[in-house]
């Protein structure tokens, strides 16, 4: 009896100490709607503290909860690394883009001006973009990558999982004519909004860069692509490119990195 009453007590001292994990409503005046987002702060975030922030991305089709329902590792992520991680919503299909098609959809603006400052004015962050970075998989890859190479006054660090990082090859696919128009009548549009494209934002070492693929991925490709041009335009990154498909298997491994990577380029 004394062994589980010890045993019951441990348990509950674990689950004291371990990250919170809070579900928000935040605000898009740009949208003007509510918007929900996950936000995962670490077991000693009331000691008063401020932490640096790490945006999350989900993929097409996705939501605010898919990290932390398909990777609940993320938790223990945040307390190892002493990390704010925020699962902002990006609609079942925005891209995070402010879409020309379709004004109502304003998801650039949202996730990299009104939802930044919402979670520095709410949560004890440190709100300078030495202490921000950004990632995620997939649609969010290529959204993490995107917000970042057009708001380097944002970020500091900035990563992707799997990213479609160039649009042009899949003009049928995941509702992004919606957003931007169709390729034979809206090229243009494709070409100025594929992450493939913007690398002449860059300048060396404005931000730092992490792109991981799996070498089964139908983005495979195009992230080697964009590796190699990076590379021939002498912009710092790390690429990494391991066995694995487009799914939470990988992504709940390639996390991991991406997070070792964001803690060791963050500067408090």
């Amino acid at each position: 009896m004394k062994k589980l009453l010890s045993l019951l007590l441990l348990l509950s001292a674990l689950n004291t100490f371990a990250a919170d994990v809070d579900t928000v409503k935040t605000y898009s005046a740009s949208m003007k709607k509510e918007i929900k987002a996950v936000v995962v702060t670490p077991a000693s975030y009331s000691n008063g503290d401020r932490f640096p922030v790490v945006y999350l991305l989900h993929g097409y089709s996705g939501n605010y909860a898919d990290w932390i329902k398909k990777v609940p590792a993320i938790k223990d992520l945040a307390d190892q690394h002493q990390l704010i991680i925020v699962c902002p919503d990006g609609n079942f299909s925005s891209w995070y883009f402010d879409s020309p098609e379709q004004p109502e959809s304003k998801y650039e603006t949202y996730v990299a001006t009104e939802l930044v400052k919402w979670i520095d004015d709410k949560y004890k962050t440190i709100a300078d973009k030495k202490a921000r970075a950004i990632t995620g998989l997939s649609m969010g890859g290529h959204g993490a990558l995107y917000l970042a190479f057009k708001h380097q006054d944002v970020f500091s660090v900035a990563g992707s999982m799997s990213g479609g990082v160039d649009l042009r090859p899949f003009p049928n696919n995941w509702d992004i004519a919606k957003r931007i128009g169709a390729y034979a009548a809206k090229p243009n549009n494709w070409e100025s909004n594929s992450v493939i494209n913007l690398t002449h934002l860059l300048t060396p070492n404005s931000l730092a860069l992490f792109i991981q693929c799996g070498t089964e991925d139908f983005f495979y490709k195009v992230n080697v692509q964009l590796h190699e041009k990076l590379a021939y335009q002498n912009i710092p990154h790390t690429f990494m490119t391991n066995p694995g498909a487009h799914n939470w298997q990988y992504w709940s491994d390639a996390i991991k990195y991406q997070l070792l990577f964001i803690k060791a380029n963050l500067k408090k």
